[in-house]
């Protein structure tokens, strides 16, 4: 079709611009839709060939629409249609499955290599948290109490015998009746806790960071209290392997999140030559990529915790497990991908 001249453009309507030209915008348009929907395999070579010749055709009405003052609709119409065209002929192309498999390939990792610093700051955190409560039960079993809601510890406290700690975990003649021990009424409380605490430090990292710092301090907390108990009764390597089996993964979830929070508030307080709002959007589009995948990583450490530690009851197989699952999370997100290092 040839371009209208400079003299026709006075005289030209709405209705004979439409009666000559939509045939192509309509063909242009389902070519889009298809390309959207099932992408570049769901056309022919000679629809392949077309989209150029089609998007060229579009872009010389929106030229003439724009030049002749055309009706408004019209006119919107063909610059939504003449974008569309655009990204989706020369534009970077990805289905939403190549998008998915790019974040975990490459973004989810990407994005916790990149908030390393604050990963090893909050795992300290947790760590000296635990220490804290572990050396005070240690010194006096009283301290428990304060850390332990006496609701939630089912029976387990200073006073339990060693025999019924041991069937808590898994052994001993009580193990065969899980609820009778109230085991999973503690793993159920343990893990909703830890998620919970997980998503308060992130959403909280705007707060210059206190708050997550405050939070992942008390996560360590009833795990040291915890670890005093049983040790003190002799049985602290059989209560590691009833946490190490999904442990490993939900604190490393704990510290990562904590992490994000963390990136958030450090930009807030040193924002660098950007603005603190500006600083703080950038670290949060990295943190929000880690906790996407904290909170995947929570829902393993709840299958681990909510099957397999049930199911498991040998304490070096726990062990085992555990370490598995922690070296693949070092190995997943610490390993550069090639298009990381080109």
């Amino acid at each position: 079709m040839q371009p209208l001249s400079t003299a026709e453009l006075p005289a030209f309507s709405t209705s004979r611009f439409r009666a000559e030209r939509e045939a192509d915008w309509i063909a242009f348009d389902l070519l889009l839709t298809r390309l959207e929907r099932k992408g570049a395999a769901a056309l022919t070579s000679d629809e392949l060939l077309q989209l150029p010749i089609l998007y060229r055709a579009t872009l010389s009405s929106l030229s003439i629409a724009r030049a002749t003052s055309l009706d408004k609709a019209l006119l919107g119409h063909l610059e939504a249609l003449s974008i569309r065209g655009y990204f989706l002929v020369y534009g970077v192309r990805e289905t939403r499955a190549s998008r998915i498999r790019r974040f975990f390939r490459y973004d989810w990792p990407a994005a916790v290599r990149a908030v390393w610093k604050e990963t090893l700051i909050i795992a300290l955190v947790i760590i000296l948290g635990a220490l804290t409560s572990y050396a005070l039960v240690a010194s006096n079993p009283e301290w428990y109490y304060n850390f332990v809601p006496e609701e939630m510890s089912g029976g387990r406290d200073p006073h339990a015998t060693v025999d019924y700690l041991r069937s808590t975990l898994g052994h001993g003649k009580a193990a065969a009746d899980e609820q009778s021990s109230g085991l999973h009424v503690f793993a159920t409380y343990l893990f909703t806790h830890n998620s919970q605490v997980s998503i308060l430090s992130f959403a909280l990292g705007f707060a210059f960071g206190v708050p997550t710092m405050m939070l992942e301090y008390y996560q360590g907390i009833g795990l040291g209290a915890m670890l005093a108990l049983f040790s003190g009764k002799g049985l602290g390597v059989d209560f590691g392997g009833w946490l190490f089996i999904h442990g490993t993964t939900e604190l490393f979830a704990a510290a990562l999140s904590g992490a994000a929070g963390l990136r958030i508030g450090a930009a807030v307080v040193f924002p660098g030559a950007r603005g603190r709002l500006e600083a703080a959007a950038d670290a949060g589009r990295t943190a929000g990529k880690v906790m996407i995948g904290v909170i995947l990583m929570l829902l393993v450490a709840g299958v681990l915790e909510g099957f397999g530690r049930q199911l498991i009851t040998d304490t070096m197989l726990r062990y085992a497990i555990g370490t598995v699952m922690l070296l693949f999370w070092l190995a997943y997100y610490y390993i550069p991908r090639r298009e990381d290092v080109a």
